[in-house]
């Protein structure tokens, strides 16, 4: 049970951005003081950045015990993917078994959930873990119709939290973690935890693979805090603009570079601890969202009026450190040649805020009525050599970063679905066309098209050096 008590109460420096006044009125309107706004605008935390300060709630109150059982039994009896090749008559009848347990629950009040954004949480997490278990074991030529017990609960949280009633990176990463020893504490609280301090909650498979998986992206969001406050250090020098400010925002860019280069070593080390095969096989499928499901089925959520319809499964794309690196450097609106990001592809993008809390959302709002974008700065600027090679040098480390992410891509989705479309055509070359469908991530983007062109726009974003 975690020690963390459900409360909505956060200390004045959990929110590292807060809005100023002033990039909304502008700088000659005077600095209005914010300090009395709450820490919820923007879930933001100076010692862990977007994930909580304190490890999620692991386990809800008794009232809601049926939920916290059903996904134990899930995971303690190993339910098996219904396209698991080999599938035991034992192992289906395991998830039949399970699924009645299921469809037998009661349906539970979630007033009293409201109260609290923890509980909220965890019941998101435990309710849409069910609910993947529930979708795929059923066999592929079964229906989806999600019971009454988990879809109307689901809804109505999802509706208060401003989220998809599906799993997201936020329940995979952001709010399913815990640490492995106890951490300092000083007059401040805890210190943030370790990168090699951490496990996570639940896993579907039960593999050290996928909780190495979610643990990749939770060391990415917790080095990250850095790349934040540089953010905020930057903007404060934006509004000063002397020859002193120039110089420190030409440091922190360079910093910021530096960080982005360790995210990159962090997302490649995911290779160490996650195996390619188990990934692919054993751990993505569970993720699938209704645009990814195998069969094409549609999701059908019992006893819902309006049925709901962003139901993509998590991605890295729903980070919201990516995103505010791109909003920060200014790599969301800059303007790309033909053959870069689409108008489909920004789209996209955009349709990854959905998937995010919604205060990190208002973050990333927020960060984008900067009144001084740093690009715009640096561009007035180009004159100054040092301050541009300093911003490209960043805009580069993010290319690099996407170029990492391609390889662990190519790695963990593309080498193995080639394989297993090889395997197809070997065991029905009269249908090899099954096996050529569009590559899709389980956000359900066309993957490689998707990130190439992401990527491709980012290379694009460095500056020319303008002969004086």
């Amino acid at each position: 049970m975690s020690s963390q008590q459900p409360s909505d109460m956060l200390p004045p420096d959990h929110f590292l951005l807060q809005p100023r006044q002033d990039f909304l009125l502008g700088v000659q309107e005077g600095h209005i003081d914010t300090s009395t706004l709450a820490a919820h605008d923007f879930d933001v935390d100076t010692r862990t950045g977007f994930m909580p300060p304190d490890p999620p709630l692991s386990r809800l109150s008794v009232q809601w015990e049926p939920w916290e059982a059903t996904l134990d039994s899930a995971m303690q009896k190993k339910l098996q993917l219904a396209v698991k090749p080999g599938l035991t008559i034992e192992e289906k009848n395991s998830s039949e078994s399970w699924r009645e347990l299921v469809r037998q629950l009661p349906v539970l009040p979630t007033s009293e959930l409201t109260h609290s954004e923890l509980l909220l949480r965890r019941a998101h997490h435990v309710l849409t873990f069910i609910m993947h278990f529930y979708i795929y074991t059923l066999p592929l030529s079964s229906a989806v119709l999600i019971p009454e017990p988990i879809s109307v609960p689901l809804v109505a949280i999802s509706s208060h939290l401003q989220i998809p009633p599906v799993v997201t990176y936020s329940d995979n990463v952001l709010y399913n973690w815990d640490i492995i020893r106890p951490r300092a504490q000083n007059e401040l609280g805890f210190d943030p935890p370790a990168l090699d301090n951490l496990r996570s909650q639940d896993t579907f498979s039960g593999t050290i693979d996928e909780q190495e998986f979610y643990l990749a992206s939770a060391r990415i969001e917790l080095r990250g805090v850095e790349a934040l406050e540089l953010m905020r250090a930057t903007m404060d020098e934006l509004f000063v603009s002397d020859e002193i400010a120039i110089r420190r925002i030409t440091a922190y860019l360079h910093k910021l570079a530096s960080i982005v280069r360790d995210l990159q070593t962090i997302l490649l080390d995911v290779r160490k601890g996650c195996d390619p095969y188990t990934f692919y096989h054993s751990i993505r499928p569970w993720f699938r969202g209704v645009d990814s499901d195998p069969a094409g089925r549609k999701w059908a959520f019992e006893g819902v009026e309006e049925q709901p319809t962003h139901l993509s499964g998590p991605s890295a794309g729903q980070s919201t450190l990516i995103h505010a690196l791109d909003v920060f450097l200014g790599l969301d609106n800059c303007n790309v040649v033909e053959g870069g990001v689409t108008p489909d592809q920004r789209t996209l993008l955009r349709k990854m805020h959905t998937y995010m809390p919604r205060h990190h959302r208002n973050f990333l709002r927020h960060l984008s009525t900067n009144l001084r974008p740093v690009r715009t700065f640096v561009t007035q600027l180009k004159p100054d050599v040092e301050l541009l090679d300093a911003y490209n040098s960043a805009v580069q480390s993010v290319k690099e970063f996407r170029d990492a992410h391609i390889k662990i891509v190519a790695i963990y989705i593309i080498a193995p679905a080639a394989r297993e479309r090889t395997e197809l055509e070997r065991a029905n070359p009269e249908a090899p066309e099954a096996g050529k469908q569009v590559l899709k991530g389980t956000g359900g983007t066309d993957l490689v098209r998707f990130l190439k062109g992401v990527r491709d726009k980012t290379a694009e974003a460095v500056i020319e050096h303008t002969p004086q």
